[in-house]
């Protein structure tokens, strides 16, 4: 029988001082039987994204040693950037790779925000298939108002939660000199996702912003002058999205989750917002995986540029090419693809 294999994907608020970096994820490497396979510091956003995969108690082992220095090296206090969050680990999923279910990486996240609970004095939530109601689900219903509210969230003030999402699920339940710096700490298990960014040749995020707010599944929410609100569906399945300014490029993105990349494919989200940004005269100019991608979203793509090619190889060429992963950052299909990296660390 295949040994079980479990992917966590841990996003922590620090994108721009790598020698904290560094801290955080040498802690998880000196865990043994955790393969770290990508750390992807973005300074806009001010957030790494870190890929680390293993056995099921490897893995949770690797999780509080990533919880506990990053609770010891960062300090929401002072941290700004892009993307919303609401702690120093803003989101830590499993994710079932091989011969584990859903439910069991469930109880993995449920394990590691006991750990961590009974040894800091932070708020800790569960979400996805964690959580423990339906309410509780989305990240981003528990991540509103973000670390900025989270004070007056805790001490009963005026917000945007109710009852049901109001508090943490285990850990510090009121504002503490240690809740500053720490903030909210989101951990829980979901299926593979592909964090896709669309780069658009343009500063400012007008037309991404746009764009976003049309292709999110959530789609718009309309109003009208005397109060009455409306939401419009968006056009794309399963996918989450907003539009965001990159000013160390001076362009922008639309910046996207697509939680499934079997209704919403890599070359369905950029041809899709290629032809919404072309109806304001401005041009994509490449696009970024954030993260690891399956291989199978990589072959579709291929297969949808170039339906000629033969190989495997190929295909990823051409995906990686007419998506041009390569604009502006570096995409290696060996470090960046799921199963090739898997691959080439057990090789090494």
């Amino acid at each position: 029988m295949l040994s079980q294999l479990v992917e966590c994907v841990p996003n922590i608020s620090e994108g721009r001082d790598q020698q904290k970096i560094d801290l955080i994820v040498d802690a998880v490497r000196r865990v043994h039987g955790c393969t770290v396979l990508g750390v992807e510091p973005d300074h806009d956003y001010h957030r790494t994204v870190i890929t680390f995969a293993g056995s099921p108690a490897d893995v949770v082992s690797g999780a509080i040693a990533l919880i506990e220095a990053s609770i010891e090296h960062l300090d929401m206090q002072t941290h700004e950037g892009e993307h919303p969050r609401l702690g120093v680990v803003d989101v830590c999923p499993f994710v079932p790779l091989q011969n584990i279910t859903m439910e069991e990486c469930a109880e993995l996240a449920r394990t590691v925000v006991d750990e961590v609970a009974q040894r800091h004095d932070v708020p800790l939530f569960l979400y996805g298939a964690a959580s423990s109601t339906p309410e509780r689900t989305m990240l981003s219903d528990l991540r509103r108002g973000e670390y900025e509210g989270l004070e007056e969230r805790l001490e009963g003030g005026e917000t945007t939660h109710a009852d049901a999402t109001r508090f943490p699920d285990k850990g510090a339940m009121r504002w503490s000199p240690m809740v500053a710096r720490s903030g909210g700490i989101t951990v829980g298990a979901r299926s593979i996702l592909v964090a896709y960014n669309v780069n658009v040749n343009e500063k400012g995020a007008t037309v991404a912003k746009k764009v976003g707010s049309i292709v999110r599944s959530s789609g718009r929410l309309l109003k009208s002058e005397s109060g009455g609100k409306i939401r419009s569906g968006g056009m794309l399945p399963k996918v989450q999205g907003m539009g965001v300014p990159v000013d160390e490029l001076g362009i922008s993105q639309v910046s996207m989750n697509l939680l499934d990349v079997a209704l919403c494919p890599l070359h369905l989200a950029f041809k899709t917002c290629e032809s919404l940004a072309s109806d304001h005269d401005v041009d994509l100019c490449g696009s970024e995986i954030v993260g690891l991608v399956p291989l199978s979203a990589m072959l579709e793509a291929g297969r949808f540029f170039n339906p000629e090619a033969d190989t495997d190889e190929e295909l990823v060429e051409s995906a990686v090419e007419c998506l041009g992963l390569n604009e502006h950052h570096e995409f290696n299909p060996r470090e960046h693809i799921i199963e090739w990296a898997l691959a080439k660390e057990v090789v090494n």
